[in-house]
């Protein structure tokens, strides 16, 4: 009988399931997509039950297509920084508030004045508060639903409300906990001086375990729901935007992770804390207990590619304008979109500019441009983006000889050879890196529960399947449009604050 490990991954979009056998072959992989809700503008909010029901969805695909297996172990992953809420009886108090909701800008200013000052929370946390975590989130709560916040008692982001449903136990690890913002990132544990500080009740916080430890182990009613077997191990798990580095086999210094999702991230492994002199670049806690991780992260990534798609698409398009269609125009404009920029600040933006107010923007769009150079114009942002938080990671003596690429984005060619002539270096893909976060949720199982030593080791099975070398011609194309991309903010910043005036709301 095979012996085998879950990922699960609650996603923005929905819930991926991956049965790993532990000699490190992919059995099966099921997605149940859901929907997002936006009550207001810059709102995003999501029902839990949501999460749930794709979870028993696509966890009964997996099993059902390997009747054979022996479940040994169950790693969780999941969006980052959304605030579940929950009362007394442990009962969800309302929709959870996700990682790209913008509301609570005038919290975050709060909770940073409190700390004193963005030096001062970074010292407390090695943090800046950003909008989007999940302390400004709770602040907001208090603020603006001081009756619900009256019964709040239990604060868990997505995954370890999973783990509460397959478990009975309340519980979050480092990587996921160091999104709050509320974390002592280097010292690994909850930063309890701020949380009183901002008069948090500590109590309303999850105990907190490594990612590999074991919190829990799927309950009588659990195994009823998802249809699993009492007692299998539940391990800590990690966020999506941190564990997806070990399922990339990123996990030593030296190298780089591109994740093209929702959002995108440019991510490396840190074996000592390196605070971001400003905060714009984030440090967490890495799925390995020795090891640090620092990303920045745009809110604004393959989400920009699904507006552009779905803009087209509602002009008559239809289904047939695939998102292969949208690269294969693409690919036939040329490196810098003969001249045109795209801002892809969608939804407002967070690293290298936090900026909840930030819009997307053309620039440099003439009569000659059609769709491939629009569309590549949108695909090179993304990038652009990345390189941006490059710039800011060689401040911290962060330097990468080669990027593994991940996420969605990852199955393009040429989004990998832009990456590629943009930074001027080696792109690389992965076995198991396209899977995201499900997969390395699966890795992080195996090492709970011993089929790999620790998560330099699981991370050592992963076979390299693409490697694309950079274009110098298109490298110094990119490099002359990144000088331009990086005045265009700075430029652009004050008119987007005046264009969300509420005389132009909704």
């Amino acid at each position: 009988m095979t012996s085998a490990l879950l990922g699960i991954d609650i996603g923005t979009s929905g819930c991926k399931a991956l049965l790993l056998s532990v000699s490190g072959e992919i059995l099966a992989t099921n997605t149940a997509t859901y929907g997002i809700s936006q009550p207001r503008v810059g709102w995003t909010e999501q029902a839990p039950s949501l999460w749930i029901e794709g979870v028993r969805k696509a966890v009964s695909h997996v099993m059902s297509q390997c009747p054979g297996v022996e479940l040994v172990s169950i790693g969780l992953s999941g969006q980052m920084h959304g605030l579940t809420p929950l009362d007394k009886d442990k009962q969800v108090l309302r929709p959870a508030i996700l990682w790209n909701d913008q509301r609570n800008a005038a919290e975050v200013a709060e909770i940073t004045e409190t700390a004193g000052g963005t030096e001062g929370i970074i010292r407390r946390t090695g943090n800046r508060m950003l909008v989007g975590y999940t302390g400004g989130k709770i602040v907001w709560m208090r603020n603006h639903e001081p009756e619900l916040y009256a019964r709040l008692r239990h604060i868990l982001n997505p995954k370890d409300y999973l783990r509460f449903i397959l478990t009975g136990e309340l519980a979050t690890e480092v990587s996921d906990a160091s999104g709050t913002g509320l974390f002592d990132v280097r010292g690994r544990k909850w930063a309890y001086d701020l949380i009183e500080k901002l008069g948090i009740d500590p109590s309303m916080l999850p105990p907190c375990y490594e990612s590999h430890e074991i919190s829990g182990r799927v309950n009588a009613s659990g195994a009823a729901l998802f249809g699993l077997p009492v007692g299998v191990p539940v391990v800590g798990g990690g966020g999506d935007s941190v564990i997806q580095t070990i399922g990339s086999g990123v996990i030593e210094p030296g190298e780089l992770q591109t994740t093209i999702g929702t959002a995108g991230i440019l991510a490396a492994a840190l074996d000592t804390p390196v605070p971001s002199p400003d905060g714009r670049i984030q440090m967490f806690c890495n799925v390995a207990p020795s090891k640090w991780h620092a990303m920045g992260v745009s809110l604004n990534a393959g989400g920009a590619m699904s507006w552009f798609r779905s803009v087209l698409a509602s002009a008559g398009s239809g289904d047939q304008l695939t998102f292969e269609a949208i690269v294969e125009a693409a690919s036939q404009s040329k490196a810098g979109a003969r001249g045109l920029l795209f801002l892809p600040y969608l939804n407002g933006e967070r690293c290298p500019h936090p900026d909840p107010l930030a819009r997307g923007a053309f620039v440099g769009l003439t009569a000659r441009h059609g769709l491939g150079d629009v569309a590549r114009s949108v695909m090179e942002s993304v990038v652009h983006a990345f390189y941006d938080m490059h710039s800011l990671m060689t401040v911290m003596g962060i330097e990468g000889k080669v990027i593994k690429a991940s996420g969605g984005g990852a199955k393009s060619a040429l989004w990998r050879q832009i990456q590629a002539d943009m930074f001027d270096c080696d792109v690389v893909t992965t076995e198991g890196a396209a899977e995201g976060a499900a997969f390395g949720a699966a890795l992080v199982a195996g090492v709970g529960i011993g089929a790999w030593q620790d998560a330099t080791e699981a991370a050592g099975i992963l076979r390299e399947l693409t490697r694309q070398p950079a274009d110098s011609s298109a490298t110094g194309v990119y490099r002359k449009a990144h000088r331009i991309y990086c005045d265009l903010y700075p430029a652009l910043s004050q008119s987007f604050s005046a264009l969300n005036d509420q005389v132009f709301a909704d």
